[in-house]
């Protein structure tokens, strides 16, 4: 899964990034609202979580924005405004949910699984292909209702591939969805994901092929 956060305080941004990462959830950070709208722009995340107080305005107004480009994104605020107006007007803003700062990790992934759950959000909640079957609320994969353990990178690549099973998945799509933006990339790192991924999942016989796309990317697909 992967986020964008909006957040204009450092030492917040690296702790939540550092907090979220132990649940395989990576974190892109701007800390403008104009870095947000390009960060959108360039790669749409899986969910949005936007500060109020930013160098370049109110996070609320970026809401509006972001509903007319991605109507389905889910967004929670995250803000030290908790007062009953300051959060009465970020649910009427259009956000999805709204934390008052401090708040625990617990509470947070939480919510982000709600807002996932909900009909308009971008994510389907179960994906299947072939034996396999993803909840991407919980971000479990099983064969047959049994629980495939997989590590962060390759849990990260299938669920991309999943998010678009029958159709290729660029390079450079791929590596931003396993990838955070700070993150050093090797060369041959995604190649080699790829790699144990597919080797993982013939193993469990889960009857899906992962296709390399020669000078393109890679494409996932069930197996004939």
């Amino acid at each position: 899964m992967r986020v964008l956060l909006v957040e204009d305080e450092q030492e917040m941004a690296v702790a939540l990034r550092a907090a979220l990462k132990k649940y395989d959830i990576v974190v892109d950070h701007v800390p403008t609202l104009a870095e947000a709208e390009e960060a959108v722009a360039g790669n749409v995340p899986v969910a949005i979580l936007l500060d109020r107080q930013l160098p370049d305005g109110d996070g609320l107004k970026l809401i509006p924005k972001l509903r007319a480009k991605e109507a389905g994104i889910p967004i929670i605020v995250l803000t030290a405004r908790g007062d009953l107006p300051d959060r009465v007007a970020g649910l009427d803003s259009g956000a999805d949910d709204y934390i008052a700062k401090p708040f625990a990790v617990e509470e947070l992934l939480a919510r982000l699984r709600a807002v996932l759950r909900r009909p308009t959000s971008l994510a389907s909640n179960l994906v299947r292909v072939g034996r396999l079957s993803f909840d991407f609320s919980h971000r479990e994969a099983c064969i047959d209702g049994i629980p495939l353990d997989l590590p962060r990178r390759e849990l990260l690549v299938l669920e991309a591939l999943l998010r678009r099973a029958g159709r290729t998945v660029q390079r450079s799509s791929l590596e931003e969805a396993v990838y955070g933006i700070d993150d050093e990339i090797q060369s041959n790192a995604l190649d080699t994901h790829v790699s144990r991924l597919r080797r993982k999942l013939a193993d469990v016989d889960a009857c899906i092929e992962i296709h390399s796309i020669r000078g393109v990317g890679y494409l996932l697909k069930p197996a004939p």
